[in-house]
C-alpha cells in the first residue's frame, strides 16, 4: 500500500494555498447580488474548494495508491486526477462565460477537457510503459485540440466583448495555455512518465505550483475587478 513521503510538504502547501484562495474569493463575492455576476464567484470558489479537499486527501494519505509497471511500483496520487476532472472544466466555463461563448462552444470545450483528463488518468494507471505513453499522447493531443478551440473559436467570441473584457480574457487564456502545456511535460519527465528525471518530491512540487497558479492565480485575475465583470455580463452592440 502506498504511503505519503517527504513530498507531503508540498501537498500541505497546496492544501493551505487552495484554502486561502477559497476564503479570499468568498470575501470578494460578498455583496455581489447580480445572478449572472455571481456565476463567476460560484464557479471559482468551487474550483479552489475542490482542489483544497483533494490536496488534503493526498496530504493525509487517502488520495494515493500504488501501481505496478513492469518491475517497478509507482506512487500515484489519484486524487490529483479527481481534482482535475472537476476543476479544469469549471475553469473553462469561467473563461467561456467571460467570452460570451455559445452553448456549442462551451460543450465542445468541456467535452474535450473531460476526454483529456480521462485519458490522462488511464495513462497514470496503465501497467506497461508503452501503454502509458500511448495514453499520454492521446491526452496531450486532446489538450492541443482544446487549446486550438481556445485560440480560435473562443477568442473570436471574446472579441465581441468590450475592450476591458477582451483584454482580461486574453490574459486568462494565455495563462491557461502556458500552464496547461507544462502539465504533460512535468508528467512525462516525472515518475509517472518514462524519463524519470523529476523525482516524486520535485514532481509533486511542480504540480502544486502549476495547480496554485492555474486555480488561485486565475481566480485572482478574474475576480479582481467588479467593473470588468459587470461589463462582461452586459451585452455589447457587437455581441447582440
Amino acid at each position: 500500500m502506498a504511503t505519503v513521503g517527504p513530498e507531503s510538504l508540498w501537498l500541505w502547501v497546496g492544501t493551505i494555498g487552495m484554502t486561502l484562495g477559497t476564503l479570499y474569493f468568498l470575501g470578494r463575492g460578498r455583496g455581489v447580488r447580480d445572478p449572472k455576476m455571481q456565476q463567476f464567484y460560484i464557479i471559482t470558489i468551487f474550483v479552489t474548494t475542490i482542489a483544497a479537499a483533494m490536496y488534503f486527501a493526498m496530504a493525509t494519505g487517502f488520495g494515493v495508491t500504488e501501481v505496478t509497471v513492469g518491475d517497478d511500483a509507482l506512487t500515484i496520487y489519484w486524487a490529483r486526477y479527481a481534482d482535475w476532472i472537476f476543476t479544469t472544466p469549471l475553469l473553462l466555463l469561467d473563461l467561456a462565460l467571460l467570452a460570451g461563448a455559445n452553448r456549442n462552444t462551451i460543450a465542445t470545450l468541456l467535452g474535450l477537457d473531460v476526454f483529456m483528463i480521462g485519458t490522462g488518468t488511464i495513462a497514470a494507471f496503465a501497467a506497461t510503459p508503452g501503454t502509458r505513453i500511448a495514453w499520454w499522447g492521446i491526452s496531450t493531443g486532446a489538450l492541443l485540440v482544446l487549446l486550438y478551440v481556445l485560440v480560435g473559436t473562443l477568442s473570436k467570441s471574446a472579441r465581441n466583448q468590450s475592450a476591458e473584457v477582451a483584454s482580461l480574457f486574453s490574459t486568462l487564456r494565455n495563462l491557461l495555455i502556458v500552464l496547461w502545456l507544462l502539465y504533460p511535460v512535468v508528467w512525462i519527465l516525472g515518475t509517472e512518465g518514462t524519463f524519470g528525471i523529476l523525482p516524486l518530491y520535485w514532481e509533486t512540487a511542480a504540480f502544486m505550483i502549476l495547480d496554485l497558479s492555474a486555480k488561485v492565480g486565475f481566480g485572482v485575475l478574474l475576480l479582481r475587478s467588479h467593473t470588468v465583470l459587470e461589463r462582461a455580463i452586459t451585452p455589447t452592440p457587437a455581441a447582440a
